[in-house]
């Protein structure tokens, strides 16, 4: 009298559905804000090579979530971006 195998084995879940694009990041770190460290470069509407880096191509401001820059600073260059396109400056 031999037994049927009854099929309990668990399908194995490839490495790519364990790595979904829904499930929280357990792995968070914060970046520093580059214009809050030590030794920054201050941000003002003359400083054309710094304020350049925070444009796109098409002109437009980079959001804070790409650049890492802290909501204060991101405050003051958007400010100084706009400052420096009604002069004529970028």
């Amino acid at each position: 009298m031999h037994k049927k195998r009854s099929n309990t084995k668990k399908k194995s879940q490839s490495n790519f559905a364990k790595l979904s694009i829904f499930q929280p990041n357990k792995y968070k770190f914060k970046k520093k804000c580059p214009l809050s460290i030590k030794g920054a470069p201050v941000v003002d509407y003359k400083n054309i090579k710094l304020l350049k880096r925070y444009v796109s191509e098409n002109g437009k401001i980079l959001p804070s979530r790409i650049t890492n820059v802290s909501q204060k600073k991101q405050r003051e260059l958007s400010l100084s971006i706009k400052r420096a396109r009604n002069l004529g400056l970028i």
